[in-house]
Formats: C-alpha cells, sequence, structure tokens
C-alpha cells in the first residue's frame, strides 16, 4: 500500500506521438512514428530561440532576437531541419517507450519530407529488440554454491604476508645475494658528467626488486660492505626523463651495508605479536574466519549469476548473431562512456590493449549471447509470474539512489519531486523495468536448488 507520506497519483501524461509497429522477424522491428503538429511547433520554437542567441539582427541585442525574427530571418525550412535535428533523439525515446519495445543496439532511422505547419512529422526506423524467450522447467534447478571458506593456501598466503610485515633487517658480514639488502651512496654520469637526480647517499635497495633501471642490482650482487663498484646501465626508450632515454650511464657506486631480511618464526610467539593472540592455532583460525567473511559477499554474488545462467538455460531463445553483434556494440559503448567518466579516453584504452574497437566488440559477443539469454529469461518470468513494481517500491530505489555518504538522506517532498519529473518525461519506465528483473532474480534465487560445489546437475 502506499502510504500517505509519499503517495503520487498522476495522470499518465497525453502522448504527443503515436506509433505503428511490424514484426520483420529475427528479433528486428520497425516502428512507424508520428509526432504530433504541437510536438513539433515547440520544438521549432526553442531552435529558433537557440539559433536566436547566436544571431546578430539590426535592433535587437545579442542573444535577444525573438524566436518568430528568426523564423522570418532565415527561413521556417532552416528551422525546422535544426528542430527535427535536435528533438529526434527525444522523439525516438518516446517511441520506444510508446511501442513498448526494449530495443537491442543502434536504430535505423528515416525520415520521410519535412511537414508544411501545422502537418505531423512522420519517421520510422528499425531496430534490434530484445528476443522473447519460452520458459522451461527452471523451478527446482540445481545450481553449484560453493561454502564461503578459506582454503589451507590462503590461510598460508596470508600468514606469509603477516610475516613480510613483521620481517626486520639485519646487518651481515658478507656478500649480497639475491634478496638482500644493500645501504648505498651512488653518482650517476653521461658521457662523464653527472646529471640531475642520479646522485643519491644512504640508500635503501632491495636486489631483485627490480626498483632500478634494468642491469643495475645484478651488478651489485657478490658485493660487500666498503666494495666500490661500476655499473653501467642504457636508460630505457620510454624513459620519464626524456633526456636519459636510450641513453648509456655510468654509476659509480659505494656500498655501505649489506643486510638479510629476517622473518620471524611461525610460532605462537608470531600471533601474539600480530594481534594479541594467545597461540598461533588462534591466529589461523582468525584469518581464516576473516577470510570466509571476505567471500561471502562473492559467493552471494556468484550464486545469484549463476542461479540466472542455468534458469535462461532452461529456456528457448532464438538469438540471431546480428542481434549479438548489436549487443555487443552496445556494451563497448557502455564501456567507452565508463572509460570517459573515469578520465582515460577510449582511443588511450585501445593503444594500451592494442587492440581495435571492432576486436574488442567481436570478443565480447560471447558475453553479449550470454546477457541477450539472461534478459530474455528473466523478462519471460517477469511476464509469467505476473512482477509488478508499486510506487512505494520505486520511491525506495530513488532514495537509495539518491543518498550519499556522510550526507542526510534526501526528504520526502524531494524524491516527490525527482519521481514526477522521471515520469513527466517517462524516465519511470526503464527504472520500474530494472526493479521488476531484480525481483525476478530474487524470485529464481529463491525457486532454485542450491548444491555444494561439482554436484549440480542442469
Amino acid at each position: 500500500m502506499v502510504t500517505a507520506s509519499h503517495a503520487i497519483v498522476l495522470d499518465p501524461p497525453m502522448s504527443a506521438l503515436k506509433t505503428t509497429t511490424t514484426d520483420l522477424g529475427d528479433s528486428r522491428l520497425r516502428v512507424d512514428v508520428e509526432v504530433s503538429p504541437e510536438s513539433v511547433e515547440r520544438e521549432v520554437a526553442d531552435a529558433a530561440g537557440a539559433i536566436g542567441r547566436d544571431l546578430k539582427i539590426p535592433g535587437f541585442r545579442k542573444g535577444k532576437v525573438p524566436p518568430q525574427v528568426v523564423l522570418r530571418q532565415i527561413g521556417r525550412s532552416t528551422v525546422l531541419d535544426e528542430a527535427v535535428r535536435r528533438g529526434l533523439g527525444d522523439w525516438y525515446e518516446q517511441a520506444v517507450r510508446e511501442a513498448g519495445i526494449a530495443p537491442v543496439g543502434d536504430p535505423k532511422l528515416d525520415v520521410s519530407d519535412l511537414p508544411d505547419r501545422g502537418d505531423p512529422l512522420a519517421f520510422s526506423f528499425e531496430v534490434g529488440v530484445r528476443p522473447t524467450a519460452t520458459l522451461g522447467d527452471w523451478r527446482g534447478v540445481e545450481v553449484e554454491r560453493p561454502e564461503p571458506v578459506a582454503t589451507d593456501e590462503e590461510v598460508q598466503a596470508e600468514l606469509d604476508r603477516l610475516r613480510e610485515s613483521l620481517a626486520s633487517l639485519e646487518t651481515v658480514e658478507r656478500a649480497a645475494a639475491e634478496g638482500d639488502f644493500v645501504v648505498m651512496d651512488f653518482v650517476g654520469s653521461v658521457d662523464g658528467e653527472p646529471f640531475e637526480g642520479g646522485e643519491a647517499r644512504g640508500f635503501l635497495l632491495e636486489l631483485g626488486s627490480g626498483r632500478l633501471i634494468e642491469g643495475f642490482e645484478e651488478q651489485l650482487e657478490g658485493a660487500s660492505a666498503g666494495d666500490e663498484r661500476t655499473v653501467e646501465v642504457t636508460f630505457p626508450e620510454d624513459y620519464q626523463a626524456e633526456h636519459l632515454a636510450n641513453t648509456d650511464a655510468t654509476f659509480a657506486v659505494t656500498v655501505k651495508e649489506v643486510k638479510e631480511k629476517r622473518l620471524p618464526e611461525l610460532d605462537d610467539e608470531l600471533a601474539v605479536e600480530a594481534g594479541g593472540f594467545d597461540s598461533l592455532d588462534e591466529l589461523r583460525e582468525d584469518i581464516a574466519a576473516k577470510i570466509g567473511e571476505a567471500k561471502q559477499g562473492t559467493v552471494e554474488r556468484d550464486f545469484r549469476e549463476a542461479a540466472v545462467d542455468a534458469v535462461a538455460r532452461t529456456a528457448t531463445v532464438e538469438i540471431p548473431h546480428d542481434l549479438v553483434h548489436a549487443k555487443a556494440h552496445e556494451m563497448w559503448h557502455q564501456t567507452s562512456h565508463r572509460l570517459q567518466q573515469q578520465g582515460l579516453e577510449p582511443a588511450q584504452y585501445l593503444q594500451l590493449v592494442n587492440k581495435t574497437s571492432e576486436e574488442l566488440i567481436v570478443e565480447s559477443e560471447p558475453d553479449a549471447e550470454r546477457a541477450l539469454r539472461r534478459e530474455a529469461a528473466l523478462a519471460a518470468i517477469v511476464a509469467s509470474e505476473g512482477i509488478e513494481v508499486d510506487d512505494d517500491e520505486l520511491f525506495e530505489v530513488l532514495r537509495e539512489a539518491s543518498s550519499e555518504p556522510g550526507k542526510p538522506p534526501p526528504s520526502d517532498k524531494a524524491l516527490q519531486r525527482s519521481l514526477k519529473k522521471a515520469r513527466a518525461r517517462g524516465g519511470d519506465v526503464a527504472l520500474r523495468e530494472d526493479i521488476a528483473m531484480r525481483k525476478a532474480v530474487d524470485l529464481i534465487v529463491d525457486s532454485v536448488k542450491p548444491v555444494p560445489a561439482a554436484a549440480a546437475t542442469d
């Protein structure tokens, strides 16, 4: 039941367009769209206003040219062309919602002749759509669910890291070997001349760590305290200091000390030092428990994915290759957007992986097919089980999405405004479908039969 505190009752907005759908086969549709004259005229006025902000016309300040003056000055056909260009994206999205389809990939748009004043705009598009699944006997399907427990190897690896963190360096009177540390002074030179940044005193270096230029550390193996060595290296071509890149250099090195890393014994004393545990067995148990806790979330996520995949495998779904390729393209576009949000241009990423976008798209086709099969199965369950999303659920998802750590949650009034705006532009439709899909996943997880790893027989 919708509570009085945030109940919202809105009449559905009058559609600004009409759609007619034709099935082309192979999960592809043609949608013919007719945009109302009123919607076209609103877009024409907006386009004229935008153009007017850049026009210079005697008698008007820049940016203050009225739309009707713009229309007279440059002609309705020019403004209408710009209006259609600007509005086509929104009209396409409205048509998708009006037709009730789930598009896959980019549409192929076809705009007919531009309309006269008072006439509707007609355009059409062809697009791939989510395939339809016929569900099999999916309830009770066996799905592997491993126990979130730590293996002996994982516990030992954590103990080894702990010992490393508590290791000590002790000075030794012998020659340095790989894995030892040396304390040294050095002065670097190129063609007999010292260079900036090429000198250090009391520098601590682990031999074999790869911290310095390739070949430097190997030439110090066998050196003892008090030894002087001449180390010859070549800076790599991609060295950050460009004036030194691909340049031969000589380093005069004086070894001051040789130190050996000594790890603490794996015993009860280590347990006490590590965190006040009474015994090594108690420390092991604590490490195992923490690893198990960390695995719990991963196990739950993996099980949910495996459950959906198992149910999808029971369904009959025809997925044409063209649709798979379109989905792979869609996935690359989403990846590109995420990369840009992280500050990395897609072109730079392609250089890093040494592949073209088309190569990545083809490689991702198996994942694309899997995604389509999952989506088709989930949509079929939503339909067959009559899964619906009420305003309370929509409201709570908006609350979660709007909440930020360390800040007070948004007020009900603010969320009401957000929901009202989303509904006005049809944005709540996609959100409702996403919530319905999640509820379908929850139903699947509750309906399948978890079995120990390697025991599933689906």
